[in-house]
C-alpha cells in the first residue's frame, strides 16, 4: 500500500467539485444511458427498483441520477461542498421533483456516518483513496452495507514505484498555480497517451464509442474532466486487488464482480455482497473483466 499523509495540509487537497461542476457541462442523456448501463452490468441487476442506494462521494451526480433513473431510492454526500452543489444542480436539471436526498459529509465523520443507516447499495468509485485514510473509509463503507447488500467500490491500483511517482506529481500540482498545474495536466497527457500500451490506445479511439469517454470501462465519463481528476487527485492511496479482497471479506462479504486495469495505471473495480450469501454451489462464479482477466494479480505493471 503506498503511504499517504492522514493530515492534508492547508491547499493540497484537491478541489474536486471545481472539476465536477466543469464536468456538468459535458452531461448529456447519451453519457447518462452508459452509466446506468456500466451500473447495470456491475451489478448483475436490469434495474434497481425498491432497492436503496447511497452514494459516497457523489462528485458530479451522474451515478447518482443513474441509480435514480434505474429506480432506487437514492442518498448522496461529498466532503467537498462543490461537488454537493454539482450534484443538486444534475438533479435539478434531470429529477427536480424527485425524493433523492443530497447532503454535505464525509465516511470519516463517525457521527455523520452513525446516523446514515444501512442500504442496499452502497457505491463509492474512485473515492476512498482519496479521503487519506483509505481502509477506514472502506470499512465504514463496509458498515452501511444491509445483511444480503451489495457494497460496490473502485480503488487505484498499486503500481509500486510508479504510484509514488504519481503522489509526487500530484504533491507538486496542488501546491502549484494556475500555470504550474496546467504544465502538469499537459505533461501527463503526453506520458499517458504515448506510453499506455497499444491495445489501451485503439480502445480510446475505436469507432462507434461514446466521444470522450474514458478508458476501455464505459462509464459515461470525460477523458478531459478524468486526466484533471488523476493529476490533481490527492490525497491519493493504492492497493493490490488482494489486499482489497482480504480486507473486505474479513469484513464478512463475498467478491460477485470484479473488472481490473490489469496490473496499470487505474481503478480496479469490485462489487462484494454481505451475508446472507447463496448455499455453496448454488451461486454464479464471480464476474471478472477488463484488462487483467487471467492475470495474476499481484503481477506488477512496468513503471
Amino acid at each position: 500500500m503506498l503511504d499517504s499523509e492522514l493530515e492534508v495540509r492547508s491547499g493540497e487537497r484537491f478541489a474536486f467539485g471545481d472539476n465536477w461542476n466543469a464536468f456538468l457541462k459535458v452531461v448529456d442523456d447519451e453519457r447518462i444511458s452508459v452509466a446506468r448501463r456500466s451500473l447495470q452490468e456491475a451489478l448483475g441487476r436490469p434495474d434497481l427498483r425498491g432497492l436503496s442506494f447511497l452514494d459516497i462521494g457523489c462528485g458530479s451526480g451522474l451515478f447518482s441520477l443513474a441509480a435514480y433513473q434505474l429506480g432506487a431510492t437514492v442518498h448522496s454526500f461529498d466532503f467537498d461542498r462543490n461537488s454537493v452543489a454539482a450534484t443538486a444542480a444534475l438533479r435539478s436539471r434531470y429529477a427536480p421533483d424527485s425524493p433523492w436526498l443530497i447532503e454535505t459529509g464525509s465516511i470519516l465523520d463517525r457521527d455523520f456516518v452513525a446516523g446514515l443507516g444501512r442500504y442496499d447499495i452502497v457505491y463509492s468509485w474512485g473515492v476512498l483513496h482519496h479521503t487519506g485514510d483509505m481502509w477506514s473509509a472502506v470499512a465504514a463503507s463496509g458498515d452501511l452495507v444491509r445483511p444480503g447488500g451489495q457494497l460496490f467500490i473502485s480503488i487505484y491500483n498499486d503500481q509500486g514505484r510508479a504510484s509514488r511517482v504519481w503522489l509526487r506529481v500530484k504533491r507538486r500540482y496542488n501546491r502549484s498555480g494556475r500555470v504550474g498545474r496546467a504544465l502538469l495536466v499537459s505533461l501527463s497527457a503526453l506520458y499517458l497517451y504515448w506510453r499506455l500500451p497499444v491495445r489501451m490506445l485503439v480502445n480510446l479511439v475505436r469507432p462507434g464509442r461514446l466521444p470522450g469517454a474514458s478508458g476501455a470501462r464505459g462509464r459515461g465519463m470525460s477523458r478531459r474532466h478524468d486526466l484533471v481528476d488523476w493529476v490533481g487527485g490527492y490525497p491519493f492511496q493504492v492497493a493490490r486487488p488482494e489486499e482489497i479482497f482480504r480486507f473486505v471479506h474479513d469484513r464478512g462479504f463475498e467478491l460477485r464482480h470484479l473488472w481490473t486495469c490489469g496490473g496499470n495505471l487505474g481503478c480496479n473495480e469490485y462489487v462484494f455482497q454481505r451475508g446472507p450469501l447463496p448455499r455453496p454451489g448454488s451461486a454464479a462464479p464471480p464476474q471478472v473483466r477488463g484488462a487483467g482477466a487471467g492475470r495474476p494479480y499481484g503481477e506488477e505493471a512496468d513503471s
